[in-house]
């Protein structure tokens, strides 16, 4: 019974960390706005559009990697 209570906290502290992104990514679009840099390649013809994210994915790499190497510096 104590192995439940203790996946119980795991799964209740895993669903509050997601729903903390989910709402820092939300009010984030609105401060930062990402997908929307110069740099991010939009291009409209007719009934085709084209996205290219340069700039985003740029940004988004850099702040991973740096995020990772502190998590994991030994």
């Amino acid at each position: 019974m104590g192995d439940l209570n203790h996946l119980a906290k795991i799964l209740i502290f895993l669903g509050l960390g997601a729903l903390g992104i989910g709402v820092l990514l939300l009010f984030a679009g609105k401060i930062f706005p990402l997908g929307r840099l110069p740099g991010d390649f939009y291009y409209i013809k007719g009934n085709f559009s084209f996205y290219f994210p340069l700039a985003t994915m740029l940004i988004l790499s850099l702040v991973l990697t740096i995020m990772v190497n502190l998590i994991f510096r030994r």
